[in-house]
């Protein structure tokens, strides 16, 4: 017998995409993944549980959409970079929109859920700032990953309707980086 339980995470980061916080239940996950009612909570006693689940599944999806959407290696160039970082941004609120809204709810309802993986993420940045040989890596990390934040918020809500322009995107970010 498969295990169930990447299934049930998968439909639970729906529900929360979908509904928010409020609307993850047991019973929710179960109509979303499209199995008889009591099977999320074989798995996941308590909402606790089911949510600590949902965040490590969370954690799981994003390693893997680093490897799969992320840089192939380092950038040789603010070009490149500012190109990779547009591309990213286009994925998760394109594409990934779903497990992007997840997140954004989740990290309402538990802030500091995101605030391990927003470091590194932040870290890394200034890594491959300071490599290409910006001054001030630190500020300008920041300043570009706030950017990004803010622009998927926009693109999954007020600018829903536009076509993102990645060009576009990828000056925004060069001017921010020189």
């Amino acid at each position: 017998m498969p295990d169930r339980r990447p299934h049930l995470l998968d439909a639970a980061l729906a529900v929360v995409a979908d509904k928010g916080m409020k609307g993850l239940t047991h019973r929710a996950v179960d109509a979303a993944a499209g199995l008889a009612e009591g099977t999320t909570s074989n798995y996941y006693r308590n909402r606790a549980a089911l949510v600590e689940a949902v965040l490590d599944r969370l954690l799981e999806l994003d390693a893997d959409l680093l490897r799969n959407v992320g840089p192939a290696g380092p950038p040789s160039n603010v070009t490149e970079l500012a190109g990779q970082l547009a591309a990213m941004v286009l994925a998760l609120a394109g594409e990934h929109a779903g497990l992007t809204r997840a997140r954004l709810a989740l990290s309402l309802d538990r802030p500091e859920t995101v605030t391990a993986g927003h470091y590194l993420l932040v870290g890394g940045l200034e890594q491959a700032l300071a490599a290409l040989g910006l001054a001030d890596a630190a500020a300008r990390a920041r300043d570009v990953a706030d950017y990004g934040d803010g622009l998927i918020l926009h693109l999954l809500t007020v600018r829903r309707d536009e076509e993102p322009d990645a060009a576009a995107i990828a000056a925004a970010i060069r001017r921010l980086l020189c």
